[in-house]
């Protein structure tokens, strides 16, 4: 199973998330610049108050599968998002990351991306795992286009997969698996290296022009 450590990088730490410790800053961070349109696609909120968001939380992600993880910034230790591991089977070798939401201040930059590429490395340098998995709503082009740029590989539409928010879910499956790894691994550091980005923190090559030149 994962271990509970913290995963470290330059600009952000992924941790196991603690209601008690991140809620009330992760929900702070949800509604500045709120828009309810990023709880679309997930089976629960949005959370017309604090307390009915720690009630959930303590409810819901406290548990080793999932396993909810808080990303937050290096630098001011503000937890602004979080992802999770789940249906984990170790003997398979294989994981999914879900439960991805990222406040507006994280979404698009290059602490999101970094959170998303120490998860990926303990999954296949750390633990050795085949195949690492991300499902999302047919309809969520933002998530399909970020599992994309990310090297996810498109697999197929399961048709009516489940029932969320009173409709049918045809989910679109990626994945991710241990001989596509190495050469993610320096995608994603190519991208990550300062020099890639200019004196305005733009990117100079984006993710996928890094990988494709490869």
């Amino acid at each position: 199973m994962p271990p509970r450590t913290v995963m470290s990088g330059e600009l952000c730490l992924v941790e196991i998330l603690d209601p008690e410790k991140h809620a009330e800053e992760l929900f702070a961070a949800y509604v500045k610049k709120r828009n309810d349109r990023d709880w679309t696609y997930l089976p629960y909120g949005p959370f017309d108050s604090f307390e009915n968001y720690l009630k959930w939380m303590n409810n819901a992600c406290t548990s080793k599968d999932p396993l909810f993880h808080v990303i937050k910034d290096a630098i001011t230790q503000k937890a602004l998002g979080v992802a999770s591991y789940l249906r984990i089977e170790p003997i398979l070798g294989v994981v999914e990351v879900g439960h991805i939401h990222f406040s507006p201040v994280l979404q698009k930059t290059p602490h999101a991306t970094e959170a998303m590429f120490l998860m990926m490395s303990r999954v296949f340098d750390e633990l050795r795992f085949r195949r690492y998995e991300w499902k999302c709503d047919s309809l969520n082009a933002p998530s399909r286009k970020s599992a994309e740029r990310l090297g996810f590989r498109f697999e197929g539409i399961f048709r009516q997969d489940r029932i969320y928010k009173g409709r049918n879910r045809d989910t679109a499956w990626f994945s991710i698996i241990d001989k596509d790894w190495p050469n993610l691994k320096n995608a994603f550091q190519s991208w990550l290296n300062p020099e890639n980005f200019d004196t305005d923190g733009q990117q100079i090559l984006r993710l996928t022009e890094i990988r494709h030149n490869q």
